[in-house]
């Protein structure tokens, strides 16, 4: 490996926050406190180590603290373009023949309430948590009893946001990550 490919793998590390380089004391590794995991290779790369119970329990913490939120603010302010690629996402999740069919539809929809909600600084979180969440979506699919068991819930969730009742899109929210919580806790 040339020195210039050396360089460049350091520099992406140490901008990750992975690693810290000082003269005279040399390049070590950082706590896992002080690491960027809202990047998304480290959050990626992270969930492939991370003892797998414990990484979907803080993946679904972070669910909670934002989803429902997102859902009540999607309910208040989504547009006709916005809203329609979230019954694109619902229909899709209605009509799923199977569990990768379903899993699309329901990464789909979730990144859709995001996108729906119309804060610029939430829909980014979409985008970084789409690989982990897929995999989450997929292992809650497989653990129910059918894949689509979850259906009525993202029901409630998209019926209140159509009809722009931001309180009963939150409690819906709330009601489907605790579905999902069981499902990871089962």
């Amino acid at each position: 490996m040339s020195r210039t490919v050396l360089r460049e793998a350091l520099r992406t590390l140490t901008s990750k926050g992975l690693i810290e380089s000082r003269p005279r004391v040399g390049t070590r590794v950082r706590p896992r406190h002080a690491w960027n995991l809202l990047d998304v290779d480290v959050l990626d790369w992270y969930s492939r180590v991370a003892e797998p119970m414990q990484f979907a329990l803080k993946l679904q913490e972070m669910r909670e603290m934002i989803e429902p939120y997102a859902a009540g603010l999607a309910a208040a302010s989504h547009s006709d373009e916005t809203f329609g690629a979230l019954a694109a996402a619902h229909a899709a999740m209605a009509g799923a023949r199977n569990v990768d069919e379903w899993v699309r539809a329901d990464l789909q929809f979730h990144l859709s309430v995001l996108i729906a909600c119309s804060n610029e600084l939430l829909i980014p979180l979409g985008t970084l948590i789409e690989r982990t969440l897929e995999a989450q979506l997929r292992l809650n699919a497989k653990r129910a009893d059918v894949f689509n068991a979850s259906l009525a819930e993202h029901t409630a969730v998209f019926e209140a946001i159509r009809d722009r009742d931001a309180h009963a899109a939150r409690d819906a929210m709330t009601r489907l990550l605790s579905v999902t919580r069981a499902r990871i806790e089962a």
